[in-house]
């Protein structure tokens, strides 16, 4: 269904249904739509990283131009937890949604002041709902259930309405000692099940990981014995909003004897909202960036940005030996307290590589136990649906490897699985569980503060400039369209200033405007687009590229 025919089919007013418009079929960007009675509720609005497929771009949000689209029928969003893939694209899309936006303390701190600093703040409007809480948004009962995961106060829902009630797990995982907060509530999970579950939209994840994801415990014993047997400078990248890996980082630390200083961005705000809703009490305040430097090497930790391979994080400047405060070389230790989301793995390789090449030992959770996904393997999917006895079972979170291993897990567990990806509408009442349409969804890439689709002119450019090159002319002509002077070429990315190819392709221009015709000369649109296309091509025989072309015309 092309995106006329999506935009053109009226919205039901007499249904239930399920519309994902990111991050099912694919990790992250995650947006998710309920549809009841003709009212809309979302879940969640993330990012993703562009990855090594798409060079061009760094960050990725979904696009919301649909749902944008309702938005007087949408009766709010709700963030189920505070990582980036979940509340990341907030500041972004709330613009084009303007509803009111519910979320549980800790991801209300991170939310406001992410709108604060995008200017925002005064104008969104963010409910902090207590945890375990309840919201009625009519059509919809929202009842929120506290899950463990690698953040604190994640929340799962279950949406009541009257056509049954159906459970969105958001990212969660049974872990019995997650160190932040209690474990998931298992006996909340009991009662939505003996209540009556008509689907459960589930994350898949760790679908094909055999066994349980560990505890958090775990890792903090491990890293505490860990630290405590290096010497020189430790550095340690986590995701900024796993507080309990940082307090266990922090707790190694002060256990070694060494001072710990936050690299990042990210992670000060992280702490700044944590500390705001009562966590990291036992932690001692941490050293400001620009007085670590002298702090004696094995007395000090850092903990940074950059477990992800980010280009502009604290940790890519320090292996880049450009950070301004701190610098890491031989006999120093990197601890990647953290797994490789799919897409980034040439970045994170890169990055090592940089920190090895200055000297520094790296250690990661394939050789050391340093890090525990905060995602359900599967023994822990058995678990959930033994509680909540879904009848429905709809796996999201995940690439189609990760879906279809899920719903045939789901299957065999009892519920019957439906697969569904990004687009399409699943309606789940009345009558069995089937997708009947389809709705426009896309990515929009963000550019220091706009938005920009992924198939627009600008990205496009950017990726031809990026394998082509770019050729830039500046041509001089007389009223009558005769060449005043030599043309100047720069073909940066293709030719070395000054080489020979420059001042060939700068003569054969010049020929090529003096052949055209008199009449289209004296046109500057006509000439400009003509010696365009003139240049292009003999940029073309010399290297066989096609470039990003572009003429500056000068009537003199």
């Amino acid at each position: 269904m092309n995106d006329l025919q999506a935009s053109a089919v009226p919205d039901a007013a007499d249904d239930l249904a399920f519309i994902p418009l990111g991050g099912t079929g694919e990790i992250g960007m995650n947006l998710n739509v309920y549809r009841c009675d003709g009212r809309l509720l979302a879940i969640d609005c993330g990012i993703g990283f562009g990855g090594p497929e798409m060079p061009e771009v760094e960050v990725m949000v979904p696009d919301p131009a649909w749902l944008a689209a309702r938005r007087d029928r949408l009766v709010g969003l709700v963030i189920t937890h505070a990582h980036e893939d979940h509340i990341g694209a907030v500041a972004y899309l709330w613009p084009q949604l303007r509803c009111p936006i519910y979320a549980g303390p800790f991801a209300s701190a991170v939310l406001r002041r992410k709108l604060g600093e995008a200017g925002l703040l005064g104008e969104a409007k963010v409910i902090t709902v207590p945890l375990s809480g309840r919201v009625e948004l009519k059509p919809f009962d929202l009842e929120f259930l506290r899950v463990a995961h690698s953040v604190p106060e994640a929340q799962a829902v279950a949406i009541r309405t009257r056509h049954g009630l159906v459970l969105h797990t958001g990212d969660w995982k049974l872990d019995p000692e997650p160190l932040l907060g209690p474990p998931t509530d298992e006996a909340a999970f009991a009662r939505l099940g003996e209540e009556g579950v008509l689907a459960m939209v589930c994350d898949s994840t760790n679908a094909l990981v055999e066994g349980h994801s560990g505890s958090e415990a775990e890792v903090r014993r491990n890293l505490t014995a860990l630290i405590r047997g290096l010497r020189g400078r430790v550095a340690v990248t986590c995701f900024a909003t796993n507080l309990a890996r940082v307090e266990s980082v922090a707790l190694a630390a002060q256990a070694a004897g060494r001072q710990v200083a936050l690299f990042g961005r990210s992670l000060r705000n992280a702490e700044a909202a944590a500390r705001e809703c009562g966590y990291l009490k036992g932690i001692e305040p941490f050293v400001p960036e620009d007085e670590a430097g002298y702090i004696p090497d094995d007395n000090l930790l850092i903990i940074c940005t950059g477990s992800q391979g980010e280009p502009r994080s604290a940790l890519a400047k320090i292996g880049a030996d450009t950070h301004p405060a701190i610098a890491l070389g031989e006999g120093d230790t990197v601890i990647f307290s953290s797994r490789m989301i799919p897409g980034n793995e040439r970045g994170i390789l890169q990055m090592q590589d940089a920190l090895a090449r200055r000297g520094c030992h790296i250690m990661t959770a394939d050789d050391h136990m340093v890090h525990v996904s905060g995602h359900p393997a599967r023994d822990e999917l058995k678990r959930l649906y033994a509680l909540a006895k879904p009848k429905y079972a709809v796996p999201v979170h995940g690439e189609w490897r990760h879906l279809s291993e899920h719903a045939a897990l789901a299957g065999d567990l009892g519920a019957i699985p439906v697969l569904v990806e990004d687009g399409d509408v699943l309606r789940l009442s009345p009558g069995r569980p089937d997708v009947v349409e389809g709705v426009p969804t896309g990515r929009l890439a963000v550019d220091n503060g706009r938005l920009l689709p992924l198939s627009g002119g600008v990205l496009a450019a950017r990726k031809r400039m990026l394998f082509n090159g770019v050729v830039v002319a500046s041509l001089a002509v007389d009223g009558g369209g005769r060449v005043v002077g030599t043309p100047q070429v720069s073909a940066p990315g293709l030719f070395e200033s000054g080489e020979p190819d420059s001042v060939h392709l700068a003569a054969e221009l010049a020929r090529a405007v003096t052949d055209l015709p008199t009449a289209l000369k004296r046109e500057d649109d006509a000439l400009r687009e003509a010696a365009r296309s003139a240049l292009r091509k003999a940029v073309g025989r010399r290297v066989r590229k096609r470039p990003n072309v572009e003429v500056h015309l000068l009537r003199v």
